[in-house]
Formats: C-alpha cells, structure tokens, sequence
C-alpha cells in the first residue's frame, strides 16, 4: 500500500493562551531569544501579524501590529480570516519555521484550536496549546474565572509561571496536575521553559540529515539561565537549575521496521505528561516505498508519507523523539521496542489502516475525521 508524498512541508502553529497577566508575552519573548536559528512568527494580542526574527522581541512590534477591534481572537475572526493572516507568515518565501498565536487574556481557547483546526491553509499544521498559568494568582483566578478549570482540561502543555511569587507553589502544581488531565504540567519562573517543548530549534551550523537527536540536548547558554533564582520542582528555587529539569525527552531509533498496528496501540494510550512526539518511521514491507514523518502534541496526531530518498532497504531507520514531563522513559522505550514488527518481510493488507487514518487527506475537511483535537 503507497501513498503519494504530501505537498509543502506544514509549519506548526501553537496557540499560546492563559488569562491576563499570567505571563505569556514574558514567555513569548523567551522563546524568541531562545529560538537560536528557528524562525518564529507571531500573531500577537489585538490580532497583529508579523514576521518575528529570533532577535527581535514581541514589544517591537509597533506599527506592524494590525487590530481588529476587540483584540479577542475567538470573537473577531472566523476561521476564513483566520487563513489570510496565516498567510501572510506561512507562505513558502516568509522562511517561517513555527508561529505562535498569543490570544487575548479573555480569548476561548477550544475556539482558536477548532479555528485551527478547520483552517483550509495546506501550509499548517496544529501545534497544540499551551495554557499559562499564574501560580501566585492561581487560587483568585479560579475564583474569579472558574472556566480555568476547563482550559486547563483542553490544553496539551500547561506552564505554570511565577513559581517564585506563590507561598505554595507545591500545593499549586500539584492541584494544575489535576486539572489538567493528560497534559504535560511544567514549572517556571519568568517564563522561561525549554523551546523544544513547542518546536525544534536550528542549531547554529547547518542541520545535517532530517532529524538531529543531540539538538535536543543542546541549550546554547549566555548565561540568562542562570540569573535570579529557578524553581527546582521540590518546592524551593536552586541557582545552578537549567531549563532541561523541566521536562524528560527519549530517542528511540530501530533498525527493524516497526508493526503499524502495534504502533498505533501505543500511541493511542499515549501516557500522561508525553506532549510531543516526532520522528520519522519505517513500516517495511508495509509501504515499502515510502517512509511516515510522524507529528503529535497532545491528543493530536499526524502522519506524512514520504518517498524514501536513495535509501538502500538495509540501512532505513526508525527515528523518533517523545519529549514531556514526569514520564518514565525506560517503560515507553520497552513498550516502543515491542512495536517492532515479528515478520519484517510480510504485511496484512489493512494493517496499515489505522496509521492511514490520520494521514491527511486534501479532500476531507473535517477535522474530527482526521484525528484532529476532540
């Protein structure tokens, strides 16, 4: 079974959300310094659209910022309008490599992530939501906003910001955890958490091959992460803390090829706190052509066919990379190690079917129908 390759490569788009003063531009702004060679657009608060390079800061947005009134997404824009200020960041000559939307303090975020998700731009992809939480406002916000609760339901990363300023910062992110279902939790002060969480960054030199596991581990330092005080997860702030505490991240790579339905077991009950997955697959006999760029954050997940490029059969790879936060990385290595395939010269005609499932079809618009975000 073959699938032809898909067209432009879709640039992620994270939706950032969280209600005012949380932190977001201050997180914003992190993520752009700490981009290295990323290109990173934003469509910042009252709906302005512009290309950010990684030196720039989201304050200097100035004229080039467009309002459209009420500056709360959800409400002034539909999902059509949506595209034409996507365009401007995701067409092939921008260079952009992810976008951020930071949404108003009020916005509703189930409705940006089903704007998104409904968008016709084939440039695009989801690339989940992330809910900024203010730990040393938590317990009044939830009076006041006590929709937080569902917000933090539908996220698929949750960063829980100004640990330093809460009394109990223990107490809050154990009760964010809660709430937040199967989403990633992760503590922060001054917004400072790990850009891999929400996209790859270049590392200086050129990227050799399509997939560099050491970039993952590679913080290019200046310092800036060790000024102030960091919080540590134990409930009291270390000096020498590094982002990388925050999260864990596993690499698997397979020479055999993996069984498609085997894979999909595992990525369906895909355990709390995994919120990327990325990499790419080789199924064998399955599709013995091509080879599956795989994409999921949160309970969204893709697949992209791609023709194998001068690859000689022996020497085609599996290569994935999960990243999130309080997993055990040992059990979902054994239980990716148990995807391999007991026959890797034989294939069941459906068993690709459940994989195909959540390989876009240009076709079908209707996300629900695509694995997109329920």
């Amino acid at each position: 079974m073959s699938q032809q390759s898909p067209g432009p490569r879709q640039i992620p788009v994270v939706v950032l959300a969280g209600f005012l003063g949380s932190g977001k531009t201050t997180l914003l702004n992190h993520l752009l310094h700490r981009s290295g060679g990323t290109r990173v657009g934003a469509i910042v608060n009252d709906f302005g659209a512009i290309e950010i390079d990684a030196m720039a800061v989201a304050g200097a947005l100035g004229d080039s910022t467009v309002s459209l009134g009420n500056g709360c997404l959800c409400c002034a824009v539909d999902a059509s309008e949506l595209d034409v200020y996507l365009e401007r960041l995701a067409g092939p000559s921008t260079g952009i490599d992810v976008i951020v939307i930071e949404a108003s303090g009020l916005a509703e975020p189930q409705e940006l992530v089903r704007m998104l998700l409904a968008s016709e731009h084939p440039g695009i992809v989801y690339g989940g939501l992330v809910e900024v939480v203010d730990a040393a406002e938590f317990d009044g916000t939830r009076a006041k906003h006590p929709e937080i609760d569902r917000h933090l339901a539908l996220a698929d990363l949750v960063v829980v910001n100004k640990l330093d300023r809460a009394a109990d910062g223990g107490r809050v992110l154990g009760l964010v955890r809660e709430l937040a279902d199967r989403a990633a939790v992760v503590p922060a002060t001054y917004g400072r958490i790990d850009p891999e969480f929400l996209f790859d960054c270049r590392p200086s030199e050129e990227r050799i091959g399509q997939l560099s596991f050491d970039d993952l581990h590679e913080h290019t330092g200046d310092g800036d992460d060790h000024d102030g005080d960091d919080y540590d997860g134990d409930d009291h702030y270390g000096h020498h803390a590094h982002l990388h505490t925050a999260y864990d991240s596993l690499s698997f790579v397979s020479e055999q090829p993996l069984d498609p339905r085997r894979l999909m077991g595992f990525l369906d009950s895909r355990s709390e706190g995994l919120y990327r997955i990325k990499g790419y697959v080789d199924f064998g006999p399955h599709d013995a052509a091509n080879r599956y760029a795989v994409h999921a954050v949160g309970p969204f997940l893709r697949f992209y066919p791609e023709p194998w490029a001068d690859v000689d059969a022996a020497t085609r790879l599996t290569q994935l990379v999960l990243i999130g936060s309080g997993i055990d990385s040992a059990a979902l290595a054994k239980d990716l190690e148990g995807c391999r395939s007991d026959a890797p010269h034989a294939a069941d005609e459906h068993g690709m079917w459940g994989v195909l499932r959540y390989v876009q079809d240009p076709d079908v618009q209707n996300p629900d129908e695509q694995g997109a975000y329920e």
